[in-house]
């Protein structure tokens, strides 16, 4: 890998611990600002969301509260550069209680982002987030 997929590969992945970051705090904003204005997402639960206000919208509703009994864990496990502005992001989410323990009965996620450079900055365009049936 070159200096530039380097460089790249770790702005990806501080997209991703923003994201953590975000929804460990029910921070809607700053989880919203990690998505290109046109993007479009489908939740592990089936709900499809296109362009930044509707996925705003529906995090606003869901994201407060949603982390008081758990907390998020993202991690990159995967980043295919498709073309040198465009990387497909595979991700494994899980959620551990706040004393670190896995929730029992939770299962994981296992979301697929793909991610273009806009003027320097990755930004989230094509997310789908599938729950892992047997983690």
């Amino acid at each position: 890998m070159d200096a530039n997929h380097d460089a790249d590969s770790e702005a990806i992945r501080q997209v991703v611990a923003t994201i953590e970051h975000a929804q460990a705090g029910e921070l809607v904003d700053e989880f919203v600002a990690q998505f290109a204005e046109d993007a479009i997402w489908t939740t592990a639960h089936g709900r499809r969301l296109t362009g930044r206000d509707e996925i705003a919208a529906f995090t606003g509703k869901v994201l407060p509260g949603a982390m008081k009994d758990r907390r998020p864990s993202y991690e990159v496990v995967h980043v295919l550069f498709i073309r040198p502005d465009v990387a497909a992001v595979k991700v494994r989410q899980r959620y551990f209680s706040h004393d670190g323990q896995p929730i029992e009965g939770d299962k994981e996620g296992s979301p697929l982002y793909v991610m273009s450079n806009e003027d320097g900055r990755w930004l989230l365009r094509a997310c789908q987030n599938t729950e892992v049936l047997d983690s």
